[in-house]
């Protein structure tokens, strides 16, 4: 069964890192230069939260704030459920969708190791569909051979 620590190794390390204390808008821009959705906040080298476009649009655009005098602390999520390198893939498809979330995050104890998207698990069922279809099949042959 493959793991959060396969989808990690293909992986680049994480690079796209905000502080709390910076304003939206260089979020914003951040993201646009690494063309990603989301941005690990760090302070300090501790893991703060993440700050997504949802972020932007639910925390900034409708509740009218300003990028320019908001900090991505004040928006950013915190409420993210976390994994370790060694749950799988398909219960990290059954965190996503239970918590509603696009973002899971790693921890090797109490160190960040980075995140997992739901981009990143669709990938991975893609990519290793044949290897599922193949123990679906060997379990359904096991199971007639009982019978």
């Amino acid at each position: 069964m493959r793991t959060v620590a396969d989808i990690l190794e293909h992986k680049p390390p994480v690079f796209n890192i905000i502080s709390p204390k910076a304003k939206v808008i260089e979020g914003l821009q951040l993201m646009n230069s690494v063309n990603l959705s989301y941005l690990v906040v760090m302070d300090n080298g501790i893991f703060q939260g993440i700050f997504s476009e949802r972020d932007y649009s639910r925390n900034v655009i409708l509740k009218g704030l300003h990028s320019d005098s908001t900090s991505v602390e004040e928006v950013m999520s915190t409420s993210l459920p976390v994994v370790g390198l060694r749950t799988t893939v398909e219960d990290c498809m059954h965190l996503l969708n239970s918590h509603k979330t696009r973002y899971l995050i790693v921890f090797l104890e109490k160190e960040f190791k980075g995140v997992v998207t739901i981009n990143d698990v669709l990938r991975d069922a893609i990519e290793n569909k044949e290897l599922v279809f193949d123990q679906l099949k060997a379990a359904i042959e096991q199971d007639q051979k009982i019978f």
